[in-house]
């Protein structure tokens, strides 16, 4: 049945002659309780669908399906099993994780220990100095305390007032009645008091005359403490406090809700709610709570300081959870004192005979000293820091990781030549160290060459891997089994740039660098090349936005602004609670990871210093030479000949009968042409760059580029080139050379 109103039109609609209806429509509302695995199309058990009118109805023109608005009464629970679960679920254990973990066992254990032997050892050290005078020197005046409030108790003092009062109001009944009550007092209170001091004194000559000396001397002290307590000032209190009073009080609701209300988290009418007790957890206390409705985990995070302070604590004591059954619980770790300042300890790595890369390995502990575990395959990685924070060792533990597995290849450049990683010389296949000449060796170069070389190995795996047989290569990817086959040399390599800033500013191949390492970053890992870069100028300049965004891990140590932190840890990464800016100097080794797993959180780096660098890389050379998989610069074998060996042959290869002069740009075109496995990356910068690269390359045979006027539709150009005569006269002085050697 439909029912139909009269619809009064607005004033600025136009009168009609006729009254216009609306109908109202049925809109019925239905529950189903299908299979346990619905098919398409059907509802899921607990949920609800309304039946909405026909699209295709002319009557229903415009409507669309949207979100049903009011859900039926009666949808939960649709079985009793469902209905159990949910009440298991919000079922409190019998005994709390502390108890039954034996890691929280161990750490509660440990936090007793060190807290009652640090109370014992202090009153300890304390009792024949300190509290043994304060004792003697306040006894007296115990005694006389105690000795005049027995008088004032004898001769009922208390009532002094009383019988003045009625002195001074000269009422002569009522002081009589007062004085009466006196005098019976008095009389009931001395006789007790006189039997109590015989029987006291008697008992005192007993004990000095029959009891042992131990027991009379253990009388004595007992006596002068009693004493020298009751005489003990207000103000300076006969026993010192061993521990300041909250870091290790038991923290209770009044603090946690105190705490809300100075976050302005809480309202009159809304207060917070405890869905479990609070309770000891570790070397803390766990606190759950359901904020006022409306108020969600962001606002608990937006609030982290405000919280530290309401709950008396250092910011970097507290921490938050986020819980998923729902938006305004939040979960409370509150630490005895700040962790992060506790070091992590020295890495497991001295301890490993060797690592398999394609596992995680240990890298540091969490907040609450748990493991956490590092992985680098199928990724990038970005560490930023300000300098001697840590960045450095903590890049530094991933490549020894890396080292301790004889079938992964390692690249090692470090930007600032520090001796931080000269050791890596043992193991890795490519080293270089700062930016200048030295030795013969330009480390720039060598870095310019070991990208290319790389680039190159990326290209031939994407190649080799979509070639392989099924029954070798399932899936086209990289497998623990194809990495160690030597045969088809695609080892694991990471690839490590520290101080990665030094390069890329590079005037001469800071440029060809970047592009390259962009290449690498974003697509070498999928074929097992993980690329890590450090740095401690993450800005635009320095480290450009270009390369950072290929990295799909951040690592962020302490930096100074927290538009540094979102710029190491990614835009939007303030807003989730991310800010290595709050980081304290104290806190070395200590960063805010990101992007490595699901959850993002604090990793306080295993430490091991250079002495440790050097035996684990002793440890893992004899491995690699055991195994037969050192190669590159780690055993003496010098890069393959690149470009600078033949560039002079293939340049006069490419220059064309009668041209005297030709645009560097040009050449790299036909270069490319000639040799693309070689040449090939070059003819993807752009212009400037390209005959930039030209250009270094011909350097070290005093070739020069000079400007080349060349007239383009009507119009002339002026770009920088080569002149024939200038090649052919290296080419001749190269020959005689070799003619001489």
């Amino acid at each position: 049945m439909t029912e139909t109103t009269t619809f009064t039109p607005s004033p600025d609609q136009p009168e009609s002659s006729e009254p216009q209806t609306a109908a109202v429509l049925p809109f019925p509302l239905k529950t189903t309780t299908g299979p346990a695995t619905p098919r398409e199309g059907e509802v899921k058990p607990g949920e609800w669908e309304a039946e909405l009118p026909d699209a295709d109805d002319p009557e229903a023109e415009g409507l669309a399906e949207g979100t049903p608005v009011d859900p039926p009464r009666e949808v939960y629970p649709p079985s009793v099993a469902e209905w159990m679960q949910e009440r298991d679920k919000a079922r409190i254990p019998v005994l709390p994780d502390w108890v039954k973990l034996p890691d929280q066992r161990k750490a509660v254990r440990k936090w007793a220990v060190r807290h009652y032997s640090a109370v014992v050892g202090y009153h300890a050290v304390r009792l024949p100095c300190i509290y043994t005078p304060k004792v003697l020197w306040y006894s007296p005046r115990g005694a006389w305390r105690w000795s005049a409030a027995i008088g004032r108790w004898v001769f009922d003092a208390e009532g002094k007032s009383l019988r003045l009062a009625a002195v001074a109001a000269e009422d002569a009944a009522e002081y009589l009645k007062l004085s009466r009550q006196r005098n019976d007092r008095v009389r009931l209170r001395g006789i007790v008091a006189t039997i109590a001091g015989f029987v006291g004194l008697a008992a005192a000559l007993t004990l000095f005359v029959m009891a042992p000396s131990w027991l009379l001397l253990l009388t004595v002290a007992a006596l002068t403490t009693t004493l020298g307590v009751v005489g003990a000032p207000a103000d300076r209190p006969l026993i010192d406090m061993a521990k300041v009073t909250f870091r290790k009080r038991k923290l209770s609701s009044d603090i946690v809700i105190r705490a809300h209300e100075a976050a302005r988290l809480t309202s009159k009418d809304q207060s917070i709610a405890f869905p479990r007790p609070i309770g000891r957890d570790g070397d803390g206390w766990r606190v759950v709570v359901d904020l006022p409705y409306g108020r969600t985990f962001e606002d608990a995070l937006n609030a982290h300081t405000r919280l530290a302070s309401g709950m008396d604590i250092a910011p970097t004591q507290l921490f938050l959870d986020k819980d998923e059954t729902s938006g305004r619980r939040v979960s409370y770790w509150i630490a005895d004192r700040d962790p992060l300042a506790v070091p992590s300890g020295k890495s497991p790595l001295l301890g490993a005979t060797r690592v398999d890369f394609w596992k995680p390995f240990p890298w540091g502990v969490d907040e609450r000293g748990n493991p956490v575990m590092a992985t680098m395959l199928w990724l990038s990685l970005l560490v930023g820091a300000v300098p001697r924070q840590g960045k450095t060792f903590s890049a530094r533990t991933i490549a020894l990781a890396a080292a301790l597995d004889p079938y992964v290849r390692l690249y090692v450049f470090d930007g600032k030549a520090s001796p931080d990683w000269r050791k890596f010389a043992l193991v890795a296949h490519r080293i270089g160290f700062g930016i200048v000449p030295k030795n013969g060796i330009d480390p720039v170069a060598h870095l310019l060459t070991s990208l290319r070389e790389l680039k190159a190995d990326v290209e031939d795996r994407y190649h080799r891997l979509s070639e392989l047989p099924l029954h070798i290569c399932p899936e086209g990817k990289l497998t623990p089994e194809i990495s160690r086959d030597r045969k088809l040399n695609m080892p694991l390599t990471l690839f490590v740039v520290d101080e990665v800033q030094e390069y890329l500013t590079h005037p001469e191949h800071g440029k060809e660098i970047l592009s390259l390492m962009v290449y690498l970053a974003r697509v070498a890992p999928a074929v097992g090349v993980s690329v890590m870069t450090a740095t401690q100028k993450p800005d635009d300049k320095a480290c450009p936005s270009e390369l950072r965004d290929q990295h799909q891990a951040r690592f962020a140590l302490r930096v100074g602004a927290y538009q540094v932190s979102d710029t190491i840890l990614g835009a939007g990464s303030y807003s989730e609670g991310l800010d290595a800016s709050k980081l304290l100097k104290s806190h070395k080794g200590v960063g805010l990871l990101k992007g490595m797993s699901d959850d993002s959180g604090i990793v306080r780096t295993y430490l091991a210093d250079g002495r440790d660098a050097e035996r684990i890389l002793t440890r893992a050379a004899a491995l690699r030479e055991a195994e037969g998989t050192l190669s590159g610069d780690a055993a003496g074998e010098a890069p393959a000949p690149e470009t600078s060996a033949t560039i002079l042959d293939d340049v006069a290869a490419v220059l064309g009968k009668g041209e005297a002069k030709v645009w560097s740009e040009t050449i790299v075109d036909r270069l490319a042409d000639l040799r693309p496995e070689t040449y090939g990356p070059w003819a993807e910068l752009d212009a400037k760059p390209k005959a930039e690269a030209l250009t270094a390359a011909l350097k070290p045979f005093g070739i020069g580029t000079g400007q080349i006027s060349r007239r383009i539709d009507g119009e002339q150009v002026n770009k920088r080139g080569i002149k024939r005569d200038d090649i052919a006269a290296a080419i001749t002085q190269r020959n005689q050379n070799r003619d001489a050697g």
